[in-house]
């Protein structure tokens, strides 16, 4: 019996990088996926390149309408949701000097109002269920601490911390446990785009800062993907039962909590 057998996952977030990896890795597990994403065709296509058992929805975090659709949806096509991965995020940087209320506003829609009514909206469906489930958010290292360039960004995860705390507390009387997982600098698109944006305000050349990021891991790489999946689907499984409201670093030693 695999760990996950019988359980469907819907993922946000999920057409490419991390969200994929965790649906790919699920599905190895036994579970049907729900491939989320604000994006349809990717992830109807990575759905379809996934195969038997994957599936795609469209989900807009920062529409309410669109995430009742869509969990009304998988619960109407699924008979339910056993778990939950908010994985939908944004990334900026700039100096407090400089940042702008358009680009604090749209992370904050998508990283802690995106998380929280995703969540909530899948938590009140699983209560209505009554088997309670599972629900995994997405924080960060930078939830962890301030940087001096990514005050926003640091701002969105230590609030999604924070709300998986407090979801944690409130949903454990219904059987749902809510808890994260604090990646750090991890390898693929998200990192391209966080260098792009270094080099520009640091004046650094391509590659540079991801380097010297990798190096400064104690692990002695950036992470990967794939280094996430086992905390996911060890949360989601019933070897967490007792897991209530923690948020796990997994990020080859960068901070410790």
């Amino acid at each position: 019996m695999k760990r996950l057998d019988g359980k469907l996952a819907l993922i946000t977030g999920a057409a490419r990088g991390i969200g994929l990896e965790f649906a790919a890795r699920y599905l190895e597990e036994g579970a049907q996926v729900v491939l989320g994403d604000i994006n349809l065709e990717a992830a109807e296509k990575a759905a379809a390149d996934l195969g038997t058992g994957a599936f795609a929805a469209h989900i807009d975090v920062t529409d309410q309408a669109s995430i009742e659709n869509c969990v009304n949806g998988v619960v109407a096509d699924h008979g339910g949701i056993d778990i939950l991965i908010n994985n939908a995020a944004l990334f900026d940087l700039a100096g407090i000097p400089d940042i702008t209320r358009a680009s604090f506003d749209k992370l904050f829609a998508v990283n802690v109002s995106g998380t929280l009514f995703t969540m909530q909206a899948v938590a009140r469906s699983m209560i209505t269920r009554g088997q309670g489930g599972r629900i995994i958010n997405m924080a960060s290292q930078a939830g962890r601490r301030g940087e001096a360039l990514v005050g926003v960004y640091c701002a969105t995860k230590a609030a999604v911390i924070s709300l998986t705390q407090s979801a944690g507390l409130n949903l454990i009387e219904h059987g749902i446990n809510v808890n994260a997982i604090a990646p750090g600098v991890v390898e693929g698109d998200h990192w391209e785009h966080v260098d792009a944006l270094f080099a520009k305000a640091e004046g650094l050349k391509p590659g540079e800062k991801k380097a010297a990021v990798g190096a400064a891991v104690p692990f002695g790489r950036m992470g990967r993907a794939d280094d996430l999946t086992g905390m996911a689907v060890f949360l989601a499984s019933t070897d967490a039962d007792y897991i209530v409201a923690q948020t796990y670093n997994v990020d080859g030693g960068n901070w410790m909590s």
